[in-house]
């Protein structure tokens, strides 16, 4: 759930307790949270989160990548059965906000596909490993992420659903989770589906932009130019 809530969190090593340093969380959940703060941490850090005289011990399970932007962000599970946020957990509701297409475009991440005008099925499709969960009212499906663009996904799940349902999506890619509102577009020789995005998770948007950012990146990689020496080689031999 996004929620910004400012905390109390210090580092525990063997000498002890560090110093306790202010930081806002960006999202929570029952376990764990995802903070920014402007302290470097590694994973598999033992830290103590305080929330007023709420107080609980935590790993760290993930950092992002300082050049990366969500620097400055950190994941943290708890390893008690609490967290310094269950009453904020039991008054706050999930919030999903309209799929802003433009919002996604002119983000801190720039723009990631062409001009607006342009058709959505030219936008950049990028080949991805992720796991999928899929509900439909009472069906439960899972299943892999294979594809993902700016406006959908490909899954391949274990049940596929018709074209026209509306879903409930969660994709766990790159160490983070995302949980969207789609509708099943299209059917894959009946081992896949194609959804298309219809509302996001509120704070997951920048999460999306930054797994895009990701894969374009690496698409960028396995087109690095090689030069050719093959001219070279033969004058040399001839030599």
């Amino acid at each position: 759930m996004h929620l910004a809530l400012p905390v109390r969190w210090s580092l525990l090593s063997q000498e002890g307790r560090g110093p306790a340093e202010v930081a806002c969380t960006y999202e929570i959940h029952a376990t764990g949270a995802r903070l920014i703060g402007s302290r470097r941490v590694k994973v598999g850090d033992l830290v103590t989160v305080e929330r007023g005289r709420n107080r609980a011990i935590c790993q760290v399970t993930w950092v992002a990548e300082p050049n990366s932007s969500l620097r400055g962000q950190f994941a943290v599970q708890c390893v008690e059965d609490k967290t310094p946020w269950e009453e904020e957990l039991r008054q706050a509701e999930e919030q999903f906000l309209p799929f802003d297409v433009d919002a996604l475009e002119r983000g801190p991440f720039g723009r990631l596909a062409g001009p607006r005008q342009s058709n959505r099925r030219r936008r950049p499709r990028y080949h991805v490993e992720g796991q999928a969960e899929v509900i439909d009212r009472a069906r439960h499906a899972s299943g892999e992420v294979v594809q993902i663009s700016e406006f959908g996904a490909r899954i391949s799940a274990n049940e596929v659903l018709h074209p026209g349902v509306d879903i409930r999506l969660t994709m766990n890619l790159f160490d983070v989770s995302l949980a969207l509102k789609a509708r099943v577009r299209y059917l894959v020789n009946n081992f896949g589906m194609g959804v298309e995005f219809q509302e996001i998770r509120r704070g997951d948007r920048p999460l999306l932009g930054y797994v895009l950012s990701t894969l374009k990146g690496r698409h960028a990689e396995d087109f690095v130019p090689v030069e050719v020496v093959a001219d070279r080689l033969v004058g040399a031999v001839a030599g």
